[in-house]
Order: C-alpha cells, then structure tokens, then sequence
C-alpha cells in the first residue's frame, strides 16, 4: 500500500519536507512523493495532515503545482 505525500504551498516545500523525513527523490512523481502506507504515521508526527483525495488535489491546484487541462489548445505543426 502507498499514500501520497503533496504539499499545499510549494513544490521547494515539499522537497525540504521529503528531504527531512529521509525520503529518496527517487520516489517523486512531478507533484507528489509515492510513500509507503507504513510511513504514513511518522509523516504525520513530523507536520504531514492525513486529507482525502479530493483535498490534495485541491491543494496542489491552489498551490500552482498542478495546472488545469486546457482543452482549448491544440498542438499545431507547419
């Protein structure tokens, strides 16, 4: 099992926060860290809050980290 780890604020946060907690940059995945279940609870005593799916997604759209499709754009090549 694997939670994510995300931050609200910043993506340098959020690799301070990783760092700190001995989490390898390995496990990034461009707006989150892939975390073991298992660490979850030291997470959570270092400063992590524990939120639904849909607040992480929230928070990393209000954050910047995250930019909503535009699907009025298209890819034009001449």
């Amino acid at each position: 099992m694997w939670c994510h780890l995300v931050s609200d604020t910043s993506l340098a946060e959020l690799h301070e926060f990783a760092r700190a907690q001995e989490i390898p940059e390995r496990a990034f995945g461009g707006d989150h860290y892939d975390v073991p279940e298992d660490v979850r609870p030291t997470l959570i005593a270092a400063g992590a809050r524990s939120v639904s799916s849909q607040d992480i997604v929230r928070a990393l759209y209000g954050a910047g980290i995250r930019q909503r499709p535009n699907h009025s754009k298209r890819d034009v090549t001449r």
